[in-house]
């Protein structure tokens, strides 16, 4: 696989640095998760709902694949034990909040004087300089702060909705990867690594190109409801069924336009769809919703079927991954034992990826891997007595 022989060390935990560490456990990759040695380790071990086997969804897919070392960073010897290992690495990964690493000696400085090849990616939610960088947050916080929550007026009723998904922690997941895979080309050619400072605000502002014409253009705020993204075309807005279901029209290209609504035999309506959106759509937009409330939404997906359209029906995650078409991409998998696990999304004609869907109980590689990194197992052992691993 294309990460075979490639060691991580990952401190990281709920979302952005697991998902991005999972991703490349698939490709081979050997993913070690430091866990805290707080009884608890990785926090999504026990949020959410479970398999049948015990085991949080949530961490079957952002774990599969890893090994797990409890590890003790406020003793000594549980530092001294982290250097070591990061002196055999070739990635590290922590999401702290920025300053703690270095307190606890750790810090980019103090693992790339042991090891001047490591990439080194500290994963946080406003950067590691910068007025904000000392502000805790999560997801919803930053997505508050990018003007991203405020999007959603253009889908409810004028007030700022919340996140369908976690799109900061997904996009700084994704930068991340972008940002340690660069590092690691750069690498071969002056055999040196680097430090990413990774935000998740960072990550998640640069994804606004299509929606900052506003912003840029005008030096005005959007407005959603009247930009193209969010219901001010026609042709691209969400409409209510006879039945309460709802369909997507997704695609405001006139020849789409023309195709549907020549299905529906009102291409005298055609004009509205080449203006831009807002206001000016709105003739077309109230034919759509008027039309679309006459017939329950299994008459509309018939209707739809043969015309070269962009639509879909709005369903619900479970029927995404009830769709055959998701495992026909391989993007849900069923283990040995029965239980679903999203697939990996990265795929290649050569060595395409194996995602092992075993699981790591909390500290279960601990004394191995601290054999790998030099000790004796006497020495080992003696860690684990002192509750260091």
């Amino acid at each position: 696989m294309k990460l075979d022989g490639l060691k991580v060390l990952d401190l990281s935990a709920f979302l952005p640095g697991p998902h991005m560490t999972m991703m490349m456990a698939d490709h081979g990759a050997d993913v070690i998760m430091v866990e805290p040695a707080n009884g608890v380790g990785e926090p999504v071990r026990e949020i959410g709902e479970t398999t049948p086997d015990g085991w949080s969804v949530w961490f079957r897919n952002v774990a599969r694949g890893k090994r797990s070392l409890k590890l003790n960073l406020k003793d000594p010897a549980g530092v001294e034990l982290l250097l070591k290992l990061a002196e055999q690495a070739d990635v590290f990964v922590e999401a702290f909040r920025p300053g703690v690493v270095k307190r606890l000696g750790v810090g980019y400085e103090a693992v790339s004087a042991r090891n001047p090849k490591i990439v080194y990616c500290s994963i946080s939610a406003f950067g590691q300089e910068g007025r904000h960088a000392q502000k805790p947050a999560h997801d919803l916080v930053v997505q508050a702060m990018t003007g991203f929550m405020d999007l959603g007026r253009g889908l409810s009723d004028n007030e700022p909705a919340p996140p369908g998904i976690a799109f900061a922690d997904a996009s700084s997941s994704l930068m991340a990867l972008s940002g340690i895979l660069m590092a690691l080309y750069r690498r071969t050619q002056t055999g040196e690594g680097d430090y990413i400072d990774m935000s998740m605000y960072d990550a998640a502002i640069a994804w606004t190109p299509n929606i900052l014409g506003p912003t840029f253009g005008k030096n005005e705020a959007p407005r959603p409801r009247q930009m193209r993204s969010f219901g001010g075309a026609a042709m691209n807005s969400i409409y209510r069924t006879s039945d309460d279901g709802f369909v997507v029209i997704g695609g405001s290209e006139v020849k789409f336009a023309e195709n549907l609504l020549a299905a529906l035999g009102r291409v005298d309506l055609l004009p509205y769809a080449k203006i831009p959106p807002g206001d000016g759509q709105e003739p077309l937009k109230a034919y759509f919703r008027e039309t679309f409330a006459t017939e329950p939404l299994a008459h509309w997906e018939a209707f739809l079927q043969p015309v070269d359209c962009c639509w879909a029906a709005v369903r619900d995650l479970k029927a995404a991954f009830d769709d055959p078409f998701t495992a026909e991409r391989g993007m849900v998998f069923t283990d040995t034992d029965g239980n679903r696990h999203v697939g990996p999304p990265i795929r290649f004609a050569k060595e395409p990826p194996e995602p092992n869907p075993k699981l790591a109980s909390y500290g279960e590689h601990s004394e191995a891997i601290a054999r790998e990194a030099g000790l004796s197992a006497a020495e080992a052992a003696a860690l684990k007595a002192r509750g260091v691993i």
